[in-house]
């Protein structure tokens, strides 16, 4: 297999691709060559096909990485046939048929989601003032109003949408688990790690926005998958 030079950088809800500004650079220095996709979150089909197409307009094997609902989409562009593994990061991993909102209700919901404001529009934001506690406790002050500030609405859709069949299936797989996530509650993280059988599982003291917080380890372990891809 070629060595593995392309990554694509999935962001979740209420953010945007500036959530892995910590992330890029380090990557860029290794000589990677990056595209970080901007999701319109209003549907997961919009979401997933937005990413595959990115995905195939790279010349040869790419890594997807995804946070929190980026998992979700990846799961789905993961089927691109260029696409060669996927790193979660934080991230819903749904299997075929399972939506946000159902696996959420495996569990009590995580305090973070007494955050969330729906609008006229059926779109879902976070609390400005409660979002570092919600989102990303372990972020400074500085960067957690920004987030917030800056902060894009998902389609509550998205939370009820089924996943179609998902391509850890067949592709291998990366988790990173937030022992200190309000948003997904670290005993799920666990289980979808388990339940794709991820080659490797890693589990930070970090928040939900680990991928800001944490960025050496998430750039570590991409490393470390493309480097067992390679």
């Amino acid at each position: 297999m070629p060595a593995v030079k392309n990554i694509v950088l999935v962001h979740g809800a209420w953010g945007d691709a500036s959530h892995w500004r910590h992330v890029i650079p380090p990557l860029h220095a290794k000589g990677y060559r990056i595209a970080a996709v901007q999701n319109p979150l209003t549907s997961l089909a919009d979401d997933v096909e937005r990413t595959r197409k990115l995905a195939e307009s790279l010349e040869g094997p790419t890594l997807l990485v995804g946070h929190s609902y980026g998992g979700a989409v990846i799961s789905g562009a993961g089927h691109a046939a260029n696409v060669v593994g996927l790193v979660y990061v934080a991230a819903f991993a749904p299997d075929e048929g399972d939506s946000l909102g159902s696996i959420f209700a495996r569990r009590e919901p995580p305090s973070g989601a007494a955050s969330i404001r729906p609008d006229k529009d059926g779109f879902l934001w976070l609390a400005q003032d409660t979002f570092r506690e919600s989102f990303g406790q372990d972020l400074s002050e500085t960067e957690a109003l920004v987030m917030a500030v800056a902060q894009k609405p998902i389609a509550g859709r998205c939370f009820e949408d089924k996943a179609g069949a998902p391509a850890w299936k067949t592709k291998p797989s990366w988790y990173q688990v937030s022992r200190h996530d309000h948003m997904i509650p670290p005993e799920t993280e666990q289980w979808m790690a388990e339940r794709i059988k991820a080659k490797k599982i890693i589990t930070l003291d970090a928040s939900h926005a680990s991928l800001a917080s944490h960025a050496k380890e998430i750039v570590a372990l991409i490393d470390e998958a493309i480097a067992s891809l390679g």
